[in-house]
């Protein structure tokens, strides 16, 4: 694990300006759709539905815009074509990057995905370079904050619901499990009236690298704003330890 707080991160994205916060609404608008057209728009038979409403609402996503995207998704179903692609390669000093992407325009993305690795001195290599730098997992953040605790109670409630690991942060709680067993899991602390700051499966590095080149700093930095500014790039996952705001 890192030494820097996860919550912190997520804190830091969520304040972003109202741009940032209306790609984060396309991200998860994107991921709405999908969802809908492989399982259909009732969250009770659609447990991928289920989580990408979690993840709206983590990020503040109102539930009016929530219902619409679904039923919006649900009257266009046929028409939904998003593709599925996965990018891996290196930034300054190696840092290891995962680039996931959902798209209408395979050819767009590819050049802006490309676009965004050589602009930040960096390039984009064959699939598997990099993933196995990586763990899948489905993480919840949980705000100390937002949620009183005695933490060893919660830590019983989030092994006992079949998470893998429980970390106790400064500021937040972390949960990790595996992927398939993500759902059960938030939706056990849901009921419980937990308030979660982040929920959703994600790619987690092994191991994290430092970066004290100032120019090395100034050129990944290039290559994720690059990226994250993209409507085609779902996420963005690497192993630089950036230091807490």
């Amino acid at each position: 694990m890192s030494g820097h707080s996860k919550f912190a991160n997520i804190k830091h994205k969520k304040e972003k300006n109202d741009a940032a916060r209306g790609k984060i609404f396309t991200v998860i608008g994107r991921e709405i759709a999908v969802a809908v057209k492989e399982g259909g728009a009732d969250p009770n038979n659609n447990s991928k539905l289920r989580d990408v409403i979690a993840k709206a609402k983590a990020n503040n996503m109102p539930n009016d815009t929530i219902e619409r995207g679904i039923k919006k998704a649900a009257g266009n179903a046929e028409t939904v074509d998003y593709v599925q692609n996965t990018y891996e390669g290196y930034g300054p000093s190696g840092i290891a990057i995962i680039v996931e992407t959902l798209t209408d325009n395979k050819n767009r993305t590819a050049a802006n995905v490309r676009s965004a690795f050589t602009k930040g001195r960096g390039n984009i290599g064959t699939s598997g370079c990099v993933s196995f730098m990586f763990q899948k997992k489905g993480q919840i953040i949980v705000s100390k904050e937002e949620y009183e605790t005695d933490p060893d109670d919660f830590m019983m409630m989030a092994i006992d619901a079949g998470a893998e690991d429980f970390v106790e942060e400064d500021d937040s709680y972390e949960i990790l499990t595996d992927p398939d067993d993500f759902s059960a899991v938030r939706e056990t602390l849901e009921a419980e009236n937990v308030p979660m700051a982040s929920a959703e499966v994600t790619m987690i590095p092994d191991t994290y690298v430092k970066l004290t080149d100032p120019d090395d700093i100034k050129n990944l930095n290039r290559t994720l704003n690059l990226l994250e500014e993209d409507d085609d790039v779902q996420a963005v996952y690497h192993n630089w330890e950036e230091d807490d705001e």
